[in-house]
């Protein structure tokens, strides 16, 4: 039968006690990791959040905690009152591995099935069990530590902001469905039938509202929600850093928020971030690194030889140059020998799936040039090409001719998949940037329109303005991405605040006025009375978090995550309701 605490008061964690405890009496709980009976002394290591301590019953001490640890099992639930000594034979890769306790009171608070998963780091079980039996994957050691690294990021990211003025302010988890990009998850109101709230793709449209309403500056930690296809670092509900202020600049934003992230990574890692952090537009970015979220650990860089290779007898790319593409590539510098035809044609399979019809090859050799496609150019088209990529023996060029997106998006790509095959990133590597100068419109060819880039309520650059109705397409934005190593942890904008000027936006977007009131009346109502210069930036919580634990998911960073077809093996949900509920909320299921 369980027992309760009376009156046992822990006194210690388990990882916490250290030799200046030896005599001390303690009082430890928590989750017997393993048990080794030798006869009359039972070792068992004792685990909670803070880590393993030994514990030893002896019948010499107490014959009845003894009797009692008989019957104890891995992840029993206890409690124990002892003393510390010193351990005989010391383990080194414990803290607690100098000292033991020896144990003279013990209750069993709770006995334990055995668990359907092991309890220990190393355990090779499938994500989808893991997160069945999430509650037991959470008790690993490394799951707790990644658990409260969350925990201290956000705490110090509070502390920062609350020290420079920003109020935490929580804003409606019901709310408006408004076009802001992906799709919306929609709660059905039971008061008002046929109507339906949001849950917010982000707090966007209240946290304006609250520089409006002149909080002056604003954060939040919040859960924000997206339907949309899944990936390793995308949830249906995840957690931004949401940060608003007025009367500021670009430079206002970039600064303060680079010092929120050297803080973070300071007290977080102890890695010092030098200040101010690396700047690149957008345009720069696509033309060296073939991405807007580039990973500058490493070179690889795109090079275009549009110019030289324009009049070529190879036609696929001479073609390509004529009709308005890209030729460009990348040179593997040192690493030729690492790729054998086959493993080319392996990069080829790959960058087919960015659109791309093939690749080309070059190998710089002793012996000279090395490609299958060497004999369609002269020696001085040849020598132009090896010296604009700045090419030795031992270099590997490989070449796409394609639309300048499938161009960059499959060099951007390969150059990555490259530097992982040859693992050259260093996950303990830091490197930051920010992004800026993006266009404020991309086009959907799907929608055959232009979308907005980042969201409708984006400042275009002032020396921009006149072009939102004639070339939307060069219209730049005053929007900035913080990139850490290849991957985008946050981005935002300095708004429109002029009411004209959102109207304009809304009819570049292909909104007419009736329908931009209808979607966003409150914000543009709110416009008309006073509404100062603001900007912001939001961060991935989980992204950011994921990155610095070394995690490659961050659902390795989320207390109980989705799976990739977005449900919880562990709740089951989504599930089905009863009928009951469907006619509470005027709602028919169509097979």
């Amino acid at each position: 039968m369980a027992e309760s605490l009376g009156n046992m008061k822990r006194t210690h964690m388990c990882g916490t006690l250290r030799t200046s405890n030896i005599g001390n009496e303690v009082v430890l709980m928590g989750w017997v990791q393993k048990r080794r009976d030798l006869g009359g002394l039972i070792f068992t290591d004792l685990r909670d959040r803070s880590g393993i301590a030994q514990i030893v019953f002896d019948k010499d001490v107490s014959e009845e905690a003894f009797i009692k640890a008989e019957k104890i099992r891995g992840e029993y639930v206890i409690g124990i009152r002892g003393k510390v000594r010193k351990r005989e034979s010391i383990n080194p890769n414990l803290p607690t591995g100098e000292i033991e306790v020896f144990v003279e009171e013990l209750k069993i608070f709770s006995q334990a099935k055995t668990p359907p998963i092991y309890i220990e780091d190393e355990d090779e079980v499938s994500e989808n069990l893991r997160l069945k039996y999430r509650y037991l994957d959470l008790r690993k050691p490394k799951m707790q530590k990644n658990l409260m690294f969350r925990h201290k990021m956000a705490k110090i990211t509070r502390d920062f902001l609350d020290e420079n003025g920003f109020a935490e302010i929580e804003t409606p988890m019901l709310t408006k469905p408004t076009p802001e990009g992906a799709r919306d998850y929609l709660v059905p109101s039971r008061v008002n039938p046929g109507k339906f709230y949001a849950l917010p793709q982000s707090p966007q449209l209240f946290k304006q509202l609250l520089m409006v309403s002149g909080m002056d500056r604003y954060f939040q930690i919040v859960k924000c929600f997206r339907d949309e296809d899944l990936r390793a670092d995308r949830q249906p509900e995840f957690t931004q850093i949401d940060i608003e202020m007025s009367f500021v600049d670009i430079d206002d934003v970039l600064s303060l928020n680079e010092k929120l992230i050297q803080k973070i990574f300071k007290e977080m890692l102890n890695v010092d971030i030098e200040l101010p952090l690396q700047r690149m537009s957008y345009k720069e970015a696509m033309e060296r690194y073939g991405s807007d979220k580039p990973d500058i650990r490493f070179g690889f860089e795109l090079k275009c030889i549009n110019d030289i290779v324009k009049n070529c007898e190879f036609k696929v790319f001479s073609a390509t140059v004529e009709n308005s593409g890209d030729v460009r590539g990348i040179n593997i510098n040192g690493y030729a020998d690492a790729f054998s035809r086959k493993n080319i044609s392996k990069l080829e399979e790959y960058v087919k799936t960015y659109g791309a019809k093939g690749l080309a090859w070059i190998k710089v050799t002793n012996e000279g040039v090395n490609s299958p496609i060497a004999k369609f150019f002269s020696d001085e088209e040849m020598k132009k090409i090896i010296e604009r990529f700045q090419a030795k023996e031992g270099d590997l060029i490989l070449l796409v001719a394609d639309k300048p997106k499938v161009v960059f998006d499959a060099l951007g790509h390969l150059r990555v998949e490259i530097a992982k095959k040859l693992d050259i990133l260093d996950k303990n590597e830091y490197k930051l940037l920010w992004i800026t100068d993006f266009p404020l419109f991309e086009y959907d060819e799907e929608e055959k329109r232009y979308v907005a880039k980042h969201h409708p309520f984006t400042s275009p650059m002032e020396e921009d303005i006149d072009l939102l109705e004639t070339e939307p397409y060069k219209v730049r934005a005053k929007a900035y991405d913080i990139v850490l190593n290849g991957i985008e942890i946050g981005g935002g904008s300095i708004r429109i605040h002029d009411s004209e000027l959102q109207q304009k936006m809304f009819k570049a977007l292909g909104f007419s006025q009736e329908e931009a009131w209808e979607k966003f009346g409150f914000l543009l109502e709110a416009f008309q009375y006073g509404t100062p210069p603001h900007g912001g930036i939001a961060y991935g919580l989980d992204r950011f978090v994921m990155l610095l634990t070394g995690n490659d998911s961050i659902r390795e960073v989320i207390a109980f995550p989705k799976t990739q077809n977005a449900s919880s093996p562990m709740t089951e949900d989504p599930s089905t309701v009863d009928k009951r509920q469907l006619e509470e909320l005027h709602i028919q299921i169509v097979e």
